[in-house]
């Protein structure tokens, strides 16, 4: 083989092994901040490289657990579109710029408990269901809940439309509270946000748990969003769906 046959042949290679890397989809990592000390606002890191300008990104989202709704200030969000930006550099922008209100609420001193992760990469776990105890402790000691997410579509709408004929929406149940059968609604949609960017599925990505001090108990529900991406592939981007429950 000729030297120029082996670099056509090498960079041939090269490409083949690297496209699907390339085109494998953009499904964000998330990273748990953590509580207020009374479990009123919790706040959460999701963060990646986006798969089709290759730009890393970082947003915190700071959550009122009572109200479901988002901080004044909140998301803050960071992208590094510099030539060999990185995700260091992303990730390092968005803290910078939420640490106000991270440190307003001293949310570092109370960082709860993420006692269930079920990662897109877990390839046999069930995408739709998780059973898990709210914190650690002995088998006698523990109290176990059970969730449930339910798909349904709606009509495509604003740019959807023109991509897909519906998309997706969730309810999300509570089907075991505490050891006993439940039926708790914690979220079910009407209307599918735009922010959601063309939804096509979901799954249940884990729980973080707060136990307060009079023994009530947050736990914050985290759901993977699976929307339209890059040429055809799938993003994955965090929801929280915060749930009190009384002592």
């Amino acid at each position: 083989m000729s030297l120029r046959s082996a670099i056509a042949s090498t960079v041939l290679m090269a490409a083949t092994i690297a496209a699907p890397q390339a085109l494998a989809g953009d499904y964000a990592n998330f990273q748990p901040i953590g509580f207020s000390s009374d479990g009123k606002v919790f706040a959460f890191e999701e963060y990646g490289v986006e798969d089709g300008s290759g730009f890393p990104y970082s947003t915190v989202y700071l959550l009122d657990t009572g109200a479901d709704s988002f901080l004044p200030g909140s998301p803050v969000r960071a992208r590094d579109e510099t030539d060999g930006g990185t995700l260091q550099r992303a990730r390092r922008d968005a803290r910078r710029r939420a640490a106000p209100l991270i440190d307003a609420y001293r949310l570092a001193d109370t960082p709860g408990t993420l006692v269930a992760f079920n990662p897109i990469t877990e390839v046999d776990a069930d995408p739709h269901r998780l059973r898990y105890a709210s914190f650690p402790a002995d088998a006698p000691f523990r109290k176990t809940y059970r969730l449930e997410i339910k798909e349904k579509a709606f009509a495509a709408n604003g740019i959807c439309k023109d991509l897909l004929e519906t998309i997706k929406g969730f309810s999300l149940l509570m089907t075991e509270k505490a050891g006993e059968p439940a039926s708790d609604v914690l979220h079910d949609d009407a209307r599918i946000p735009e922010s959601r960017r063309c939804p096509t599925g979901y799954r249940i990505g884990g729980v973080v748990t707060r136990v307060n001090d009079d023994g009530s108990e947050v736990h914050v529900v985290m759901v993977l969003v699976l929307s339209l991406g890059f040429e055809g592939t799938t993003d994955g981007r965090w929801i929280a769906v915060p749930t009190w429950l009384a002592r």
